[in-house]
């Protein structure tokens, strides 16, 4: 997906964290409802920045910085978007939903409440976890690199999105926020160090044009880099 290099503008080239972060800002003034909430997303700015500026902007009561709980942030979100609210939560890395009790939260409450309500519970949640490694050859260690998008792929009730751009990853968590039903957003950490030298020189493609014009990508339609008619490949995040 893309703009015709003619459209342009020499500014609006943004990396994944300028991306996800116009996204959350613009969504919130069109949307009241939506507050944030996690690790270090207030006053930090979030671990990766998708966050800076947000609280200064929004205050306290819509960017909510957390204790180091990952079962109790997504418990709370669960708790607020069922009274109305529609959070958008962060898991500072994807390997500590298994650790940090969110699992259980994702799986038999997350993923299982709107149909034990017979549909009259609706969870409009998005949550924002980091996954993959940094740079090539550079890890985080043991317990902060895993990618697990192929498990949250087999939960009935449960969207996943997987963004390779910041073009798509702004589109995509916009349309995410405003559904009715539970996305676990996966950002690869390696698209946010895009103005990184080494980065730059090995994929050039991670910064992206991003229009300043508001858009929405629908969950469920391929993005298609390539046609041709003997071979399929399909990529996701980085690989792309």
């Amino acid at each position: 997906m893309g703009i015709a290099e003619e459209e342009r503008p020499g500014d609006r080239w943004l990396t994944l964290q300028e991306a996800v972060r116009e996204a959350l800002e613009e969504e919130m003034r069109r949307d009241d409802r939506i507050f944030l909430i996690g690790e270090d997303i207030g006053l930090y700015g979030g671990v990766y920045g998708c966050t800076k500026g947000l609280m200064q902007k929004f205050g306290r009561e819509r960017v909510r910085d957390t204790p180091i709980s990952e079962g109790a942030i997504v418990g709370a979100a669960i708790g607020a978007a069922a009274t109305g609210l529609r959070p958008v939560a962060e898991v500072m890395y994807v390997d500590w939903i298994a650790a940090g009790g969110a699992m259980e939260q994702i799986v038999n409450q997350l993923a299982k409440l709107p149909y034990i309500g017979a549909g009259q519970i609706k969870l409009p949640i998005v949550i924002r976890v980091a996954c993959g490694s940094r740079y090539p050859a550079v890890s985080n260690g043991p317990h902060h690199n895993q990618s697990f998008e192929a498990w949250f792929m087999h939960i009935p009730g449960i969207w996943i999105a997987v963004p390779s751009t910041p073009y798509d990853a702004k589109g995509l968590l916009k349309y995410a926020i405003r559904s009715d039903n539970p996305v676990i957003f996966f950002e690869h950490k390696l698209l946010y160090y895009a103005r990184h030298k080494l980065i730059q020189k090995l994929y050039p493609t991670m910064v992206s044009y991003v229009p300043e014009e508001e858009y929405l990508i629908p969950f469920g339609k391929a993005d298609i880099k390539l046609e041709g008619e003997d071979v399929t490949v399909i990529a996701t995040m980085a690989m792309v």
